[in-house]
């Protein structure tokens, strides 16, 4: 479904030709561009996009397919970027992603969303109402975008963050809780890590290259070299959120650890105790035992003081084995 389509001259939004090639046409012969959002359009839609701003059949395929990594790739007559946006959910302690995929070329941006995280409405408001900023063309454009998204990322960083130490307090709590569910949310944080490092581990490379010729490539056709300090910010922001995220892994690998050790020296307090009881109600079951055999030669079963002697014999072991046990912590 196509969302927007303006034409942009001098940072301002005009009224253009409904016809792509018109509009496109016009806005190189006013030194403007085209903005053309779309919303996870079908095939035939994107078919006649596609042709009207001659997008690479490769981009174009995987456009419409998503489920693609960030990744920037170079065309002939267009630069293709892909973004992951992500969104966490509150309710429950998740994290979503979505997609963007950015085509940049003369005189034209297109830009197609996957899912409902990508902020390119918020973009697309902030940008009209700094004509300056939008004056510098289809790059002020992918900046806008990508500064966005990662600055988002942040945000999404410092709730994990606080749900990890969350889950810290819980692990570490004297009360035991129900380890069971402590070790789901463990592996389920564990996950949102992971969902979250796939949306931005692989965009280092493409804003290393957008950052200019101290990038991983050297400059980037379609991008304006005035353009590189921006991106640049932008790759130090990832960077920050990138440390976050191996951080957050490590820690929750290191919690994870921790409750597992703890659990294991919970059931070994278990097994103690169980020992420590079977113990002491082992001996008066074999003196029991012995005077139940009734054999006909045991002097002992003809004394009158055999029984209450029997008893208090179990009962002063079972004493002493209390006092042992109690004594090295087993009860």
């Amino acid at each position: 479904m196509i969302v927007d389509c303006a034409v942009y001259r001098e940072g301002r939004r005009t009224e253009g030709p409904e016809d792509f090639s018109e509009a496109l046409s016009a806005a190189r012969a006013a030194g403007g561009f085209v903005w053309v959002g779309l919303h996870e359009p079908t095939e035939k839609e994107f078919d006649h996009v596609s042709s009207e701003f001659a997008l690479h059949p490769l981009a174009v395929e995987d456009a419409l397919k998503a489920h693609q990594r960030p990744k920037l790739e170079v065309y002939e007559d267009s630069l293709f970027l892909v973004l992951k946006p992500v969104v966490y959910e509150p309710a429950s302690d998740s994290v979503s992603s979505g997609e963007v995929m950015v085509f940049l070329g003369d005189g034209f941006v297109v830009t197609v969303r996957h899912g409902e995280g990508a902020p390119l409405a918020a973009v697309r408001r902030r940008l009209e109402q700094e004509p300056e900023l939008l004056g510098k063309g289809p790059t002020a454009v992918l900046y806008a975008i990508a500064d966005a998204t990662v600055d988002h990322y942040l945000d999404v960083a410092t709730e994990l963050q606080n749900d990890l130490e969350e889950l810290e307090a819980e692990v570490f709590s004297p009360d035991d809780g129900d380890s069971r569910h402590t070790a789901s949310r463990i592996y389920t944080f564990k996950r949102q890590v992971l969902e979250f490092r796939r949306a931005t581990g692989p965009l280092a490379p493409p804003m290393s290259r957008l950052s200019g010729p101290g990038g991983a490539a050297g400059a980037v056709p379609f991008v304006d070299a005035g353009a590189h300090p921006f991106f640049r910010d932008v790759n130090d922001h990832l960077t920050r959120v990138n440390e976050s995220v191996e951080g957050l892994d490590r820690l929750v690998s290191d919690v994870l650890s921790a409750h597992l050790a703890q659990m294991g020296v919970r059931q070994n307090d278990d097994m103690r105790k169980i020992s420590s009881w079977a113990a002491m109600a082992a001996v008066p079951t074999m003196l029991a035992g012995v005077y139940g055999m009734n054999f006909e030669h045991m002097p002992e079963l003809h004394w009158t003081w055999s029984y209450p002697a029997v008893i208090a014999v179990m009962a002063v072991l079972e004493v002493l084995l209390y006092r042992l046990f109690k004594r090295r912590g087993w009860l």
